[in-house]
């Protein structure tokens, strides 16, 4: 198709946008669907999609062109946060392959892992030093780290999507607490 024909197709000017806006992720990034990801080739597609992308390039193709390219940018912008962040992008994995996180409306959870979250947040209400509030920090990063090597062998291994939605489910507990844990940490700085 030449360029004038690929205009009068695409009005908007946006003709170098192939995919719409609904693929996944990423598709859009151009990634194979894995856990696995190289942040740093992540972090380069992403700045050359919105280099291709930017509504500034767009000018002078008129307002239209820009409100185009401003949602492209708005999607670019959505998966890589989703992308990037290693709990996000393993829910996004097992949404996309039809195994529902259920965050909000599921609450089961093994009682083992119940139990740890309770002794975490008992040693929280119990730390005021900085030491102590790191050593649980690490605690907790070292449970974390477990659980997204359990995420990378269920997802990108097994392919067991429904299984991997448990582990997904104890990371997001996990990243709440460590949440509350860094702020605690930052209010004695």
């Amino acid at each position: 198709m030449s360029a004038t024909s690929a205009a009068a197709a695409n009005p908007s000017g946006c003709d170098r946008f192939l995919v719409n806006l609904q693929t996944d992720d990423f598709a859009l990034f151009g990634l194979t669907p894995q856990f696995a990801q190289d942040k740093a080739a992540l972090d380069v597609q992403w700045k050359a999609l919105q280099a291709q992308a930017h509504p500034d390039k767009f000018a002078a193709q008129g307002p239209a062109a820009q409100r185009v390219a401003m949602q492209w940018s708005a999607r670019i912008n959505e998966a890589y946060r989703r992308l990037k962040d290693p709990l996000t992008r393993a829910a996004y994995l097992c949404e996309l392959n039809g195994a529902s996180i259920n965050a909000h409306s599921n609450t089961a959870m093994p009682a083992r892992f119940l139990l740890q979250q309770i002794e975490w947040r008992e040693a929280l209400d119990e730390s005021y030093t900085e030491a102590a509030l790191q050593a649980l920090l690490a605690s907790v990063n070292t449970a974390k780290m477990d659980l997204l090597g359990q995420c990378e062998q269920l997802l990108d291994v097994q392919h067991d999507y429904a299984a991997a939605v448990l582990p997904v489910r104890c990371l997001m507990f996990m990243d709440k607490f460590a949440h509350d844990l860094n702020q605690r940490l930052d209010a004695l700085a």
